[in-house]
């Protein structure tokens, strides 16, 4: 017996739900991608065959795209054919083989983005007028260093989710890619003696009138906070490219090269810092987030790299 169509829709959705809205975007982003490469060489892409799937690979591969993107576009592949209750054609052993063979040919080291230290944080602030835009910058790049923020992290944040304390803020993390079902964790915002994240955020709300609802959104060219539309009430927030165009602004006014820099590079920058700074493993996963210690010993290697280095004594 078949769903109605109401109800088959409704299934849909919580399947999707499943997965994180920035992983549902990039899946759907990608099966597209799969598509138009299928309706250009005459294949069918769902259910597609194995060897429609592995020509596709290959023809990534050859079009210079990483590794990690054509990963990510087999998985999607993946995805769409067990939601369709479609045979896998990405469980094949051909094809396993074809994606062993692009990992090992165009290799897998990811390509880091440069880390905004401390240092490089306090010349973009340096950067920011002292304006509307510029006070929301300001909060938006001391907050999100401050709190090793992942950028979905940070431009979902809402005004409810920050509470004074007396060495700061806590803020609450409603949604994040370790945490899939939404249970939530706090992240402690100290006061600070030389960044000041609490100050500046305080003086963004002050400044915006933002009293609920999100707490980062954009600024209209003549200076003014963009309302909610009449139709939702509901005010727009930044979305995640914001914040790496706003980053990569200031890096470029601060005389840096912004191509090095990304979203990730403010998250990047507080992990090293603190490693920088001798903190310890526990403690800087606490604010990062990171499950996984070996992300962070990663960071912490590349910042120590030459502390206690066992060539120093004799090169």
């Amino acid at each position: 017996m078949n769903l109605p169509v109401e109800a088959a829709a409704l299934v849909r959705a919580y399947q999707q739900a499943s997965k994180a809205d920035a992983t549902v975007r990039a899946y759907t982003s990608d099966a597209k991608v799969f598509q138009a490469w299928c309706a250009r060489y005459g294949f069918r892409s769902l259910p597609a065959t194995t060897g429609a799937v592995a020509a596709f690979l290959v023809a990534e591969a050859e079009a210079g795209r990483s590794a990690s993107t054509i990963g990510r576009r087999l998985a999607a592949i993946s995805y769409a054919h067990k939601l369709a209750k479609a045979p896998d054609p990405t469980e094949d052993e051909d094809v396993r083989a074809t994606m062993k063979g692009v990992r090992r040919r165009i290799g897998t080291a990811p390509n880091q983005k440069a880390a905004a230290t401390v240092d490089v944080l306090q010349m973009l602030l340096a950067r920011t007028p002292d304006t509307l835009t510029g006070k929301r910058d300001r909060a938006l790049l001391a907050l999100g260093f401050a709190g090793a923020f992942r950028r979905s992290e940070l431009v979902a944040l809402d005004v409810k989710d920050l509470r004074e304390d007396p060495e700061g803020l806590r803020v609450t993390v409603r949604r994040s890619k370790v945490d899939q079902e939404g249970r939530g964790f706090e992240k402690a915002i100290p006061t600070g003696r030389y960044i000041q994240p609490v100050r500046l955020v305080r003086e963004w709300l002050d400044a915006a009138g933002i009293t609920e609802g999100p707490v980062f959104r954009p600024v209209s060219r003549s200076g003014r906070v963009r309302k909610c539309a009449n139709v939702t009430k509901i005010a727009p927030r930044l979305t995640d490219r914001s914040v790496a165009n706003i980053l990569q602004a200031y890096c470029t006014a601060a005389g840096l090269d912004a191509s090095t820099f990304g979203a990730h590079s403010l998250r990047a920058g507080y992990i090293t810092t603190a490693a920088e700074r001798g903190a310890d493993l526990a403690r800087i996963m606490d604010q990062s987030g990171h499950r996984d210690p070996r992300t962070v010993v990663g960071y912490i290697r590349r910042a120590n790299a030459f502390k206690g280095h066992s060539g120093s004594g004799f090169l």
